[in-house]
């Protein structure tokens, strides 16, 4: 009997987004770059499809121009700066790359009136937390202006998948944070504290109750209980030895960087290696 399956192309939709850009996810969004790594930005001083980038804003500036071939696209389209010189624009935004930029870095954010381009926005962490500079770039903090971190795990599952829910087992983390002593992470890393009536405007930031000796979920009348802040049902935590705002004294703390067993600050921006 014939298979009824169905050539794979013909079950992808195809993309809207132009050959000459990608888009990466950061925990502040899904940010546009060049296909190339280059950070895409926008100005505020140009009109909709309408650059107003000229002379000496191009010594710093470089419009990105679209071939010959290309054509608008989705939400993508092309303005033409001159006669066939042509750019892209998104969301009627000319676009343009920063010179001499590193790639895959945002420093051109930094300069008034000029934004990095994301095709979309994450919502917006509960008024619990605040943003801090640090030494190399824009961390997530609690109230107090303490760098939170979120733990990794790939190890104690059985199929090597991704372990960092407190359903999962709690074996690797309560060894990473306090040699396997629950008190001793809980002071390492104490859980981002929720008040009782903490509320959340975004599906991705929730509270939820924990036990601290165990580091699994909890009834909120069982002794000991804490009502914390979490990410994607990931409980978020600060750390003791960080004392002032845009202290990140646990960054990388674990296994292979803290990214496959341990503790990443949340990042917003890193400006020494790639965001978020």
């Amino acid at each position: 009997m014939p298979s009824l399956a169905l050539p794979e192309m013909m079950l992808r939709a195809p993309s809207m987004v132009p050959p000459q850009f990608k888009v990466d996810t950061l925990l502040v969004g899904r940010i546009l770059y060049t296909n190339d790594n280059f950070s895409v930005y926008a100005s505020e001083k140009d009109g909709p499809d309408k650059s107003n980038c000229t002379s000496d804003c191009l010594v710093d500036w470089k419009p990105i121009q679209a071939p010959a071939y290309a054509k608008p696209r989705g939400e993508f389209g092309i303005i033409e700066r001159s006669p066939g010189v042509r750019q892209w624009t998104f969301r009627k935004q000319p676009l343009y790359t920063h010179v001499g930029e590193p790639f895959q870095k945002q420093y051109g954010s930094d300069v008034p009136g000029w934004h990095n381009v994301f095709e979309q926005y994450s919502p917006r962490p509960p008024p619990d937390f605040t943003v801090q500079e640090s030494p190399t770039g824009l961390v997530l903090a609690d109230k107090s202006g303490k760098t939170v971190y979120m733990y990794n795990c790939a190890d104690d599952a059985l199929d090597q998948q991704a372990c960092d829910h407190p359903d999962s087992p709690q074996a690797y983390r309560l060894a990473v944070c306090g040699g396997g002593d629950p008190k001793r992470c809980l002071d390492r890393f104490p859980y981002v504290p929720a008040s009782e009536d903490a509320k959340s405007d975004s599906l991705l930031w929730t509270t939820m109750w924990i036990d601290p000796m165990t580091g699994k979920q909890a009834k909120p009348e069982q002794p000991g209980a804490l009502h914390v802040w979490a990410y994607r049902r990931r409980p978020v935590y600060t750390h003791y030895r960080d004392k002032a705002p845009g202290d990140m004294t646990a960054d990388q703390w674990g296994e292979f960087y803290g990214y496959r067993n341990g503790y990443k600050a949340f990042w917003l921006r890193s400006d020494f290696g790639r965001g978020g």
